[in-house]
């Protein structure tokens, strides 16, 4: 992990305090901040201005100085900050009239630009301008301006403080426009029982138009403009009548999630429905429940279509598709009649979720004008996407993606877990083949997701700006605009790294026996990584300036110190069983370690909640230790440990370190230790393209190492063939015989739906490429050993005819299979977790 850190110290030293338009030094023709009004014109709506009062307090959090906010120009002004929609704003339209500034984005969605001009025209000298094409299109420009005077988007919900400067200029020469590739960006708050929804009813009295104020402000500032509401024993719509008008005040677009058609809460139907939720049993009643959804929600809204059953379950067995196609024509019929419109000019979404895709992949469809809700697996993988020869939609197609989850094969509710390059890979997948209509993530309780909300929806506003190498710098830039330059190398790193172990397996499915206590020390490996990055991280935090602690402690030190002392209370669960089996007296020592972290566990659950005043009070009372089945439990309870009397003798031995690490160079040849040799997938000896596909190394992506994937990822299957593109890998063994290989992999699904999966091949030497399936065997009880391991092991056998170098070949079939390691069994590979630490290329 050095050479990423390395390049995170660099790239440090080219993030600015400020963003790259603002500074504290005064310039030739820069525009001052700090001494100037704001206009905004009394026809604009609520958003525009709310956005304006918002700035305004921006400004005065920065610099102490707080900007009047005009309507009109009775006055002059020497710096005037203009902030409007071209649509509503009389001086935008007479500046553009004039000439004196040009509408760069005219009729684009939620475009903005930013300008700082020397205007000397209706009583204003200097002018920065911020104007949008419509509402959000101006809210964004003034968050993207208030994100680079330094207030981060997570001011308030992370505790971030602003960067304070009395002066703060606008360089001379902005000229900016922006606009978003994605047109729906949003997320679900989720599975929030019981840290939400504890949290919200002590803070607000629950779910109502204060707390969601706080919410839309956020998504606001982070570029999106949907969501769907917190829905569990809650109802938009029906607990708060303000919540309504707050959305709309705020301009985020409401919807519901998949099981929910026509904007009615899951719960409502317990409160006011009568009857069984059965279309065919009970039309009549189901129509007028659904048609008063539609006539409450008059705001802007994205009406989910379709039928599931009760509470997020499937449709019973017997249900037709024709019955299926039936309830989605009377839905149109409804949504036409109560807006006096064609359906057609509705937005609509449906969701292929679950067994929804099945019904989809036997030949239901929809309108042409409804949006496609293509979905994961509920653990970042992404399920389906439409072919490149597919004919376009109207409606297009969206993705709904999980960060959090409740269901098998385990709950994933209390941390983040979510890597990275991962979220990119999938959500670059689902964007290069034509995904580009919605884009909605669950979030659970919003808490602890912040880095990867941030990401998705930055990644969402812009997909063709972030490639696989400009990950890590973003963490970098994220870190940065949190906590300043200073320390942003360190915190990224930190970040990066507690994501990636957390991805190895959801902390939930964590138990005593994950990883090898025995085999190349895999149990101690994994655990001293953790005490490392712990130790590392608190040491950090006393270099943390004091107004920052707050928000390192949530965003960068609690899932550091919480992890590490979960690994810490199984790691010593393994060793005291270990040590009691072999009636050594270390057990007792062991088991009081365990119960030490299991103490533990609660005081940093403790220390959250009184962070701040107790600010965030539940916000980490997720249960997650004890787990007996997929669902949570109702309380925690410790793993069971044995002691044993002092009569014991012998001292635990975890086994030999059979393994050795090394940083390789691709032309580095592995040699064989202990009977397997382990190659990391980067270092490939040579690389070979052809047919406008090349490889991709995808950094920092997958368990241990970096990974590997046929480049561009929507290309077109090649039928192997003597010319079709591949990687090499030379090894060295000291004799012939017969071998395995393991190819380990990211647990890509079959998204192309092909017959067969997705394909790959593997040869050694000059023998026949073997064609393998990925991903074909994708049932229940596969998909969840793929899911729980977040890997897919293919092995292939071979056989070698003599000692010395081989090579062995990686073939490109199917595009989107990342590899990770390649593992050359030759008789003395043993289990474990993690797979063989990858062996000395020298």
């Amino acid at each position: 992990m050095r050479r990423p850190f390395l390049l995170l110290i660099f790239l440090a030293f080219a993030v600015n305090a400020f963003g790259q338009w603002v500074s504290e030094k005064s310039s030739t023709g820069a525009f001052p901040i700090h001494k100037s009004a704001i206009y905004v014109d009394l026809k604009e709506q609520a958003l525009v201005q709310k956005s304006a009062e918002l700035f305004q307090k921006d400004i005065e959090a920065v610099t102490g100085y707080r900007p009047a906010i005009v309507h009109g120009l009775n006055q002059k002004h020497e710096n005037l900050i203009i902030i409007g929609s071209f649509s509503n704003s009389v001086l935008l339209q007479r500046l553009v009239a004039g000439q004196k500034i040009k509408n760069q984005n005219p009729g684009k969605w939620e475009a903005y630009q930013l300008q700082n001009i020397k205007l000397n025209s209706n009583g204003i000298s200097n002018a920065l301008i911020i104007a949008g094409e419509d509402r959000r299109g101006t809210a964004y420009g003034v968050f993207d301006l208030s994100r680079e005077i330094g207030v981060s988007p997570w001011y308030w919900w992370a505790d971030v403080p602003v960067k304070k400067s009395e002066r703060l200029f606008v360089k001379a020469g902005l000229n900016q426009t922006n606009a978003p590739k994605v047109k729906y960006r949003g997320i679900f708050l989720n599975d929030e029982a019981p840290a939400l929804s504890g949290w919200s009813k002590e803070k607000f009295g629950g779910f109502n138009h204060l707390f969601y104020e706080k919410v839309f402000e956020l998504v606001l500032r982070l570029k999106g403009n949907y969501i769907w509401p917190a829905m569990w024993g809650n109802a938009f719509y029906d607990d708060d009548p303000e919540n309504i008008k707050t959305a709309d005040a705020y301009g985020i677009v409401v919807g519901t999630s998949h099981h929910e058609p026509l904007m009615r809460a899951h719960d409502e139907w317990r409160r006011y429905g009568s009857g069984p939720w059965d279309y065919e049993k009970n039309k009549d009643r189901l129509q007028d429940f659904w048609k008063k959804g539609m006539e409450r929600a008059w705001n802007e809204k994205i009406v989910s279509i379709g039928m599931r059953g009760d509470g997020d379950e499937p449709m019973s067995r017997e249900t037709a598709t024709a019955l299926l196609e039936k309830i989605v024509d009377d839905q149109r019929v409804i949504i036409n009649k109560v807006t006096g419109k064609p359906a057609s000019q509705t937005p609509q979404l449906w969701a292929l979720y679950k067994e929804v895709q099945d019904y989809y992949d036997k030949g239901m469809r929809v309108p042409d004008d409804v949006t496609l809700l293509l979905c994961d697996d509920n653990w970042g993988n992404i399920r389906k996407l439409p072919k490149l020869t597919d004919p376009a939609r109207k409606g297009g197609y969206g993705i709904y993606y999980h960060f959090d989850y409740v269901g098998g094969p385990r709950n994933y509710k209390w941390l983040n877990t979510n890597q990275f390059p991962r979220i990119w890979e999938q959500m670059h997948l689902a964007y290069e083949y034509g995904v580009k209509d919605i884009w909605i993530v669950n979030v659970g309780d919003l808490k602890p997701m912040e880095a990867p909300i941030s990401f998705f929806l930055d990644y969402a506003w812009n997909p063709e700006a972030i490639g696989p190498d400009d990950v890590q710098p973003y963490i970098l830039k994220w870190a940065a605009e949190q906590f300043g330059s200073k320390h942003a190398a360190e915190i990224a790193r930190i970040i990066g790294l507690y994501s990636k172990y957390n991805s190895r397996r959801k902390p939930e499915l964590l138990d005593d026996g994950t990883y090898s206590l025995t085999n190349y020390h895999e149990w101690e490996r994994v655990f001293n990584e953790y005490q490392d990055l712990w130790l590392e991280a608190n040491v950090l935090k006393e270099q943390i300036p004091s107004a920052s602690r707050d928000a390192y402690f949530q965003l960068v030190l609690h899932p550091v110190m919480a992890c590490a002392n979960l690994y810490k209370m199984y790691y010593y669960t393994t060793l005291n069983k270990e040590a009691y089996n072999n009636k050594y007296t270390q057990a007792n020592a062991y088991a009081d370690s365990v119960k030490a972290a299991y103490g533990m566990d609660s005081v940093i659950t403790r220390q959250y909640h009184e962070i701040n005043g107790g600010k965030w009070n539940h916000m980490m009372s997720q249960t997650h230790i004890g787990y007996t089945y997929w669902q949570q439990p109702e309380k925690q309870k410790m793993p069971a440990v044995n002691y044993i009397d002092t009569g014991g003798a012998g001292t635990l031995k975890t086994g030999k370190n059979e393994s050795a690490t090394s940083s390789l160079n691709n032309a580095d040849i592995s040699r064989e230790r202990a009977g397997y040799i382990a190659i990391e997938a980067d270092h490939f000896s040579s690389s070979h393209g052809s047919k406008g596909v090349s490889w991709k190394i995808l950094p920092d992506l997958g368990r241990t190492g970096n990974a590997v994937t046929s480049w561009p990822v929507n290309s077109s299957s090649i039928p192997l063939s003597v010319t079709s593109p591949y990687l090499t890998y030379t090894f060295k063994t000291s004799q012939p015989g017969e071998i395995k290989i393991q190819g380990y992999f990211s647990p890509t699904l079959n998204f192309l739906h092909n017959p067969d999966g997705l394909q790959f091949a593997i040869s050694v030497d000059d023998d026949k490429p073997q064609i393998i399936s990925l991903n074909k065997e994708d049932n229940t009880e596969v998909w969840n050993k793929w899911a729980a391991e977040n890997i897919i092991i293919k092995t292939t056998n071979h056989t070698i005819s003599k000692a010395g170098e081989h090579t062995l070949k990686y073939w490109m079939i199917d595009p989107g299979i990342v590899l990770q390691k390649l593992v050359v069994d030759l008789g003395g590979l043993k289990p474990s977790y993690l797979g063989a630490e990858e062996t000395n290329g020298k």
